[in-house]
């Protein structure tokens, strides 16, 4: 009997990972945390155990893993998302008497989750990225507004955290107001965020290196492009299709030589329109969405890392295959309306991805309980959505969003310090 994979939430990436372990014999206990995840249903996994929310009930969620540890000695426990990549590295220690950790320390993990030491870095080892500044006081805020050039991102320091709580992933602003208001919005809600440089350029700019690190060295790479985005300009991937980007793996490979890194991590750039330079985006020590597409590709990421973490094996470096599409349906069924209105694809441009070789985020023929699951918790969501009373939106106005006094410019001793200021890359002088 082969060494159990403890996999810790049970959405995408979860799903991903126990169909890829499974499929090389690798049994897989889920612990799942939401009532719309999929997959604990899989068909390759051994137990489903529920849990509570690890960021809410982190020592209770924590006390769940362990117990199913402890009925597997000698597992591996992977996070397959944010949240539980945060309890899993933060009580990294306490978790190992039970079986190996698949995620980074979190000194390390700590510098990638929180995204502004992640730019820090970057522009401290000469990696391209975006101009970046961390505002402690609404005053700081306005002080940028007064000379940014808009369109700008008002983005959070940890993403997941923004997401949960606001269904989005960043907002663009295009102007002194905007700016204000999506600053607020997140300081109201106790999250610190980043005032940032708009990269020009469509969806297709967005790039991933995906890699497994020991030391601060590859073990293995991939990288892929991004075809389409859900929803359109600031959304996860959609459909994602694998390309050679010798480009963006120099850039790569300093980031986590840096940290010292060891590990799985995918990595996020974007082409910048203007000079061609791909920019850092992001840096997820984790298991990514379309973790499928490299496993089908001919690296097969979760399996490499378990040989490794059990037995050492080093991985022969091979070459993957090229223009195999990632998609996951859902998404993309909810952003193409949105794309046509942009004008972004012809219907035939749309379908291409269809017809040519790929794999699907969701569907297996080989595996459908995941699927179908998916489909009947889409369908309770649109019928809730249906039956909730509709909400006319008066015009915007064109003033200044009201200030909370907390939060008044006049007196920064009053106002919110969510984070030193930090300034990456822009002379404010």
């Amino acid at each position: 009997m082969k060494t159990h994979v403890i996999v810790l939430s049970a959405h995408n990436i979860a799903l991903g990972l126990v169909r890829s372990l499974g499929r090389a014999g690798i049994p897989a206990i889920v612990v799942s945390y939401e009532k719309s995840d999929m997959a604990h249903v899989s068909r390759y996994v051994k137990q489903a155990v529920p849990a509570p929310h690890p960021e809410q009930s982190e020592p209770q969620f924590l006390d769940a893993v362990m117990n199913v540890a402890k009925r597997y000695p000698g597992s591996i426990i992977m996070p397959a998302d944010d949240a539980t990549l945060v309890a899993a590295s933060r009580n990294k220690q306490e978790l190992e008497r039970f079986g190996a950790v698949a995620c980074p320390a979190w000194g390390v993990v700590e510098r990638l989750i929180d995204k502004k030491y992640t730019y820090e870095l970057a522009h401290a080892i000469g990696v391209p990225a975006p101009k970046t500044l961390v505002p402690g006081t609404l005053r700081q805020v306005r002080d940028y507004a007064s000379d940014a050039d808009y369109p700008c991102l008002v983005k959070p320091c940890q993403s997941h955290r923004y997401y949960e709580r606001f269904r989005k992933k960043l907002v663009k602003v295009h102007n002194a107001d905007q700016l204000a208001a999506a600053y607020i919005e997140a300081a109201d809600a106790g999250m610190a965020v980043m005032l940032q440089e708009f990269i020009p350029g469509d969806d297709t700019s967005g790039v991933n290196y995906n890699s497994y690190f020991r030391d601060g060295r590859p073990l293995a790479e991939f990288t892929a492009e991004k075809v389409r985005i859900s929803p359109p300009e600031s959304g996860v991937p959609a459909v994602v299709v694998s390309k050679h980007l010798p480009q963006i793996i120099p850039s790569g490979r300093r980031m986590l030589e840096a940290l010292q890194f060891s590990g799985y991590s995918c990595m996020e750039f974007k082409k910048d329109a203007r000079d061609g330079v791909y920019k850092l985006m992001e840096v997820n020590p984790r298991h990514n969405r379309s973790l499928l597409l490299a496993v089908a590709c001919g690296v097969n990421f979760p399996v490499i890392e378990y040989e490794h973490r059990l037995y050492g094996t080093i991985p022969s470096p091979q070459p993957f295959r090229e223009g195999y599409y990632w998609i996951d349906g859902f998404r993309d069924m909810a952003a193409v309306a949105r794309y046509r209105r942009l004008g972004k694809f012809s219907p035939m441009q749309y379908v291409r991805p269809y017809l040519m070789p790929h794999i699907s985020a969701t569907f297996s023929i080989t595996d459908p309980l995941p699927f179908l699951k998916r489909c009947a918790d889409m369908a309770r969501m649109a019928r809730r959505a249906a039956s909730k009373p509709r909400v006319v939106r008066r015009p915007e106005s064109r003033r200044e969003p009201p200030v909370p006094a907390t939060l008044r410019p006049e007196d920064d001793s009053q106002s919110h310090t969510l984070a030193e200021p930090v300034l990456a890359g822009r002379d404010r002088s």
